[in-house]
């Protein structure tokens, strides 16, 4: 599988380290809500398809990255620096999570 880095251009994954679900909210820092809490550590989804990740460039430029990866056949279908704010390329509601 190939990640295009927008600085470094395409590498292996083997470059790159997961980071996790780009479609988890976190908790405010100041919150003393255990189950918001629990929740945002532990509880995670198994998605088959389209899929929000992080990933951070481990083994070049060390920048993290907001990958839109279909999670059965690992086609990427976007790259983005994580710091740009704003809608993911692709989103899904967060199912099961606690409100």
């Amino acid at each position: 599988m190939l990640i295009t880095c927008p600085y470094c251009g395409p590498r292996d994954v083997s470059e790159f380290a997961y980071q996790g679900d780009g479609n988890r909210t976190r908790p405010d820092p100041a919150s003393t809500d255990s189950e918001a809490w629990n929740a945002y550590v532990y509880d995670r989804l198994n998605p088959a398809g389209i899929h929000n990740e992080i990933w951070q460039h481990a083994g070049g430029c060390r920048v993290h990255l907001a990958v839109v990866r279909d999670t059965l056949t690992h086609e990427i279908s976007s790259v983005r620096f994580a710091r740009e704010h704003g809608t993911p390329t692709h989103s899904r509601r967060n199912h099961g999570a606690k409100a």
